[in-house]
């Protein structure tokens, strides 16, 4: 029984004392701006840049969910990584910079005007034998959203892709 309960503890999400996650909840927010987007159904001008190829056209997003899912991935509110992230606040912005360089998620920044979000911006990294992966997200409500992914395959080589919304 101690085993179990031992085991099913480190299921639970990170909380602190107070009942909120010890960092800014990335999954949190950006499932809520999925289900606000969804019912707003706006227009985005969507650039789609592979390899230096660009494509452009206006789209409805139907899937916000998916569309943001890089964002929401790179929540860092797990229980193992509870202490590895730096945390430095001001007014007006809050920054976590990972301690351990084998997190994903190296860097967050979430810049606040009135206590609201206005703009965050996150770098993903990994690397092993294979491959090595770069990821800078940027989220501006209503305005913008850009994912550029940097990726070199040991035997096939680099591939670079950028994708930008912006709001209509």
């Amino acid at each position: 029984m101690v085993c179990s309960c031992l085991l099913f503890s480190n299921c639970k999400p990170v909380v602190s004392h107070d009942g909120r996650p010890p960092y800014f909840d990335l999954k949190a927010y950006f499932t809520a701006e999925a289900q606000r987007l969804g019912k707003q159904q706006r227009l985005i001008l969507k650039t789609v840049n592979y390899n230096n190829q660009p494509e452009e056209k206006d789209v409805a997003i139907k899937n916000w969910q998916r569309e943001l899912a890089l964002f929401t991935e790179s929540d860092i509110n797990k229980p193992s990584w509870r202490d590895s992230y730096k945390k430095t606040a001001n007014n007006d912005s809050i920054v976590y910079r990972a301690v351990d360089t084998n997190l994903n998620t190296r860097y967050i920044s979430i810049h606040l005007k009135a206590k609201q979000v206005s703009g965050i911006r996150i770098v993903n990294f990994t690397k092993n034998l294979l491959y090595q992966t770069k990821e800078n997200l940027s989220y501006y409500p209503d305005s913008l959203y850009k994912i550029e992914k940097h990726q070199s395959v040991k035997i096939l080589g680099a591939n670079n892709y950028e994708i930008t919304g912006k709001f209509k």
